[in-house]
């Protein structure tokens, strides 16, 4: 593992941009698992209200805005990239037009940004209405482009109820690694 040594102790080199960032939900997942030792080198968000909320916890991060108008090549250096990619052409609750809702296009957007920056890890999370949209096709064609995009990709659902939070939230997670770095024992 990359590291840096202050006062004997090892802090590792995250680094970590976050798409779709909502109020910061992974944002405070990492801070907690890292300790506050990652550092975000920026954020996407459009949502007015949300982006209150984020700046309230998380002040001294970046908002790049519209993920749409990003300029992928003029982004600081990250080795995690993370986000809740919109779920509502997903979902159960709205229409699930997939990719026929702009919503569900944003996918295309992170691909891009994937493509640019080329992270080691990325971290992206969905409504569970993703897996068996369009009889899996869609989940199939995100998997598949990711993997094109040089990663060896896995998945899961979780459910927020299994981790102390009192609701029944089941959501898919997709973890991909970069593949040039999966038999090696760099961990960030």
């Amino acid at each position: 593992m990359k590291h840096k040594k202050e006062n004997n102790k090892k802090i590792p080199s995250i680094k970590y941009f976050s798409m779709f960032s909502g109020i910061g939900g992974f944002e405070l997942g990492i801070e907690l698992a890292t300790k506050g030792l990652a550092e975000c080198v920026g954020y996407s968000e459009i949502d007015k209200f949300a982006t209150q909320v984020y700046r309230k916890h998380y002040p001294n991060h970046k908002n790049y805005g519209d993920i749409t108008k990003i300029v992928a090549e003029e982004l600081p250096n990250f080795n995690v990239l993370i986000g809740g990619v919109p779920c509502q052409s997903w979902s159960l609750a709205g229409h699930r037009k997939g990719f026929e809702d702009a919503r569900g296009t944003m996918w295309y957007e992170a691909f891009r940004i994937i493509d640019k920056k080329k992270p080691k890890y990325i971290l992206l999370e969905n409504v569970k209405g993703l897996l068996s949209h369009d009889g899996g096709k869609s989940f199939e064609q995100i998997l598949e482009v990711i993997c094109e995009l040089g990663y060896v990709v896995d998945f899961t659902v979780l459910n927020s109820k299994n981790f102390g939070v009192p609701q029944n939230r089941e959501r898919v997670f997709i973890l991909g690694i970069r593949e040039d770095i999966v038999d090696k024992k760099e961990v960030i």
